[in-house]
């Protein structure tokens, strides 16, 4: 492991930090983040971004986090029990945005690097990352735009990479109580260190920056369809799937409150607004019924 390999990763992501922030505020036009500094006391610590009540956005986050420790979290070892009890170097970007208009798509991304270590076993990196979209009212033009910028993202790193992270994602982002994903999906990959540091880096920066390039346009053109109490309502009630993912089956959720994280910042990507109703079920051929079909893993581009 090398040092230099967490700077650079670390100057990276409070970059994209920037980046994303600027172009939430652009397009939103009224509210602004505004940013927490905090300080973990095992280690390390972050800035988290918060904005509220937009004309665009209801709520979103940005956090950057870099963290270390001594002691390895059990959700960090899970796949990896050789490394327990080990040191460890995180950092990373991740947000999620929710919109007030119930036609534009909550959307999450996520890019991080770590670093382990354990006396007696051979030290490792590795990269993840990924973003997902989680429409409501799902136009297929947008679906199809995200899939592609999805898969333009990962062409130049192999013919097969949009396909497994795809596929990655629809399994990753899935509720296995309910038996529906998530959303329409887009990347998921972790673990990545094949090629190199220099390819893997590459790699997950071109994803950092191609979430802009899959999400602005969909904002920029259902921002301001109309809507109404019904929409409004619908919303708020899927919105209730994203609360019981991110509690449930999320593994940076686990990972952040496991390893003593900044409770707030881990549990900023929730809703502001929400609401349950039991066995909710759409009127047959209604516009909301319409979503359940998109709730299920398909070829998109």
């Amino acid at each position: 492991m090398s040092s230099e390999q967490v700077e650079r990763a670390e100057g990276f992501l409070r970059t994209l930090q920037d980046r994303i922030c600027d172009a939430v505020e652009k397009v939103d036009g009224e509210a602004r983040f505004q940013e927490d500094a905090w300080t973990r006391p095992a280690g390390g610590g972050g800035r988290t971004r918060v904005l509220r009540d937009g004309a665009v956005f209801e709520q979103g986050g940005v956090n950057f986090s870099l963290v270390h420790g001594d002691k390895l979290p059990p959700s960090a070892t899970a796949h990896r029990p050789e490394l327990a009890g080990g040191s460890f170097v995180a950092t990373g970007v991740s947000l999620v945005l929710h919109p007030r208009n119930p036609y534009v798509p909550t959307t999450h991304a996520n890019v991080r690097y770590f670093e382990a270590s354990k006396p007696g076993v051979e030290p490792v990196w590795w990269f993840g990352g990924g973003f997902d979209l989680t429409p409501f009212y799902p136009f297929d033009d947008d679906v199809r735009h995200w899939h592609r910028v999805a898969r333009d993202t990962c062409a130049p790193y192999g013919d097969d990479v949009y396909a497994r992270y795809k596929q990655w994602c629809d399994e990753y982002f899935y509720l296995k109580h309910r038996g529906e994903t998530r959303g329409v999906g887009g990347l998921f990959y972790d673990d990545l260190n094949e090629g190199g540091f220099e390819r893997c880096f590459a790699f997950t920066q071109a994803v950092g920056q191609g979430f802009l390039d899959g999400y602005l346009p969909i904002v920029a053109r259902r921002k301001d369809v109309p809507y109404g109490e019904r929409e409004r309502e619908f919303q708020l009630y899927r919105r209730g799937r994203y609360v019981e993912f991110n509690l449930v089956y999320d593994r940076g959720t686990l990972f952040g409150l496991q390893s003593g994280g900044r409770t707030e910042s881990i549990l900023m990507s929730l809703p502001p607004r929400v609401r349950f109703e039991y066995a909710y079920s759409p009127d047959e051929g209604s516009p909301e019924a319409r979503l359940a079909e998109y709730l299920k893993p398909r070829d998109w581009v």
